[in-house]
């Protein structure tokens, strides 16, 4: 069993398969590196399967590059989408 260091691990993956079209785990890396995040393929996929943590920071661009909420991620909310301005 796996010890799971974070709990958005699953979300991002859900959000991430979702999208359409599906975005993979290199091209969500490519979009959080626009924003100046040194990440990975492979450090998508420790999120998502729990072993790396995530810093609050990092909720927050992994929640604009899934165009999610951060509460969504973190399991607070039943509504996903950001909300249109």
């Amino acid at each position: 069993m796996c010890d799971m260091r974070n709990i958005v691990g699953r979300r991002v993956k859900l959000a991430r398969s979702q999208l359409k079209p599906r975005l993979t785990q290199a091209e969500l890396a490519a979009k959080l590196q626009l924003d100046r995040w040194d990440i990975d393929r492979a450090g998508v996929a420790k999120i998502e399967i729990g072993i790396r943590q995530v810093t609050d920071i990092e909720l927050l661009k992994l929640a604009s590059a899934l165009n999610v909420t951060a509460a969504w991620l973190l399991g607070e909310a039943a509504n996903r989408k950001q909300h249109a301005e």
